[in-house]
């Protein structure tokens, strides 16, 4: 059987049972009385809640509108938001750092991190992660009037602006081309647009958000690697039915436009696929 089948299964199994046990009735936080009453009665999240970690500080994907000063938001929020609406669950966000967000998703402060984790094979030791809900591959940017580079082999000679702590920085060393140490995207792109480096490598979401708040940019891809990151939400490896029905939520807001909508509105493209 499929995750998506699996997990619908368990969600109508629960629905029935609890339906016997109560003589029908919908419990309070249940949107629609069926998703809610598995999520709060057959253990997948305590009480109907789904308690998210996110760092709320990583714009596009987490962060407060308004300066800063404003409500949750973000690529990641909505996306995490709309599964949980699905499966009849509340969400309750817990804003976290970075650097002890897995910390506390191993100490069951909270129930999954929601905040562009990357697909890897060490943290799949450890983790569970749903489907992904974002595909970027990475990217070679580029003036929009330069037509010297349309691949990565272009890059030999070229002189590049990355991070030195990047994978992207491996990424063009290895291709050839010289580099131009900077901190990151930010003045990276300003040293593309003043004409003093050839190009940057990065990960295409970064290009689109910036291409989506600055456009028109000056700035264009020029060529995508084959291979793309995945990201997806991580758990706890005994959270195994929440992760089927998560999948399941996420494979009806696919198949909705819920994923493409959401990602549209915030990169301008569906990167969800």
């Amino acid at each position: 059987m499929s995750r998506r089948l699996l997990a619908v299964a368990t969600l109508a199994v629960a629905a029935v049972a609890l339906s016997a046990c109560s003589g029908g009735s919908a419990p309070e936080n249940a949107s629609d009385g069926t998703a809610g009453s598995a999520g709060s009665e057959y253990g997948l999240v305590q009480d109907g809640t789904l308690t998210v970690a996110t760092e709320g500080t990583y714009r596009p994907f987490s962060f407060h509108g308004e300066g800063g000063s404003g409500e949750l938001t973000g690529f990641d929020v909505e996306i995490i938001q709309a599964v949980a609406d699905k499966l009849g669950l509340e969400v309750q966000f817990q804003e976290t750092q970075w650097d002890a967000i897995f910390a506390g998703l191993d100490a069951g402060r909270f129930d999954v991190i929601a905040n562009q984790v990357s697909i890897n094979d060490e943290r799949e030791e450890k983790y569970l992660f749903s489907e992904a809900y974002t595909v970027s591959p990475g990217v070679i940017v580029v003036a929009e009037d330069d037509d010297s580079i349309s691949s990565f082999d272009d890059l030999a000679g070229k002189t590049t602006a990355q991070s030195l702590t990047s994978n992207w920085y491996d990424l063009a060393t290895e291709a050839g081309a010289n580099v131009e140490a900077v901190e990151g995207w930010a003045q990276a792109v300003e040293l593309l647009r003043q004409g003093r480096v050839d190009a940057t490598v990065n990960d295409k979401l970064t290009f689109l958000d910036y291409e989506t708040t600055n456009s028109p940019s000056g700035l264009k891809i020029a060529a995508e690697t084959d291979e793309a990151g995945e990201q997806a939400f991580v758990f706890t490896k005994d959270k195994e039915a929440l992760v089927e029905a998560v999948d399941a939520a996420l494979e009806e807001l696919r198949a909705d436009g819920t994923l493409a909508e959401i990602s549209d509105k915030y990169f301008g493209e569906d990167v969800t696929q």
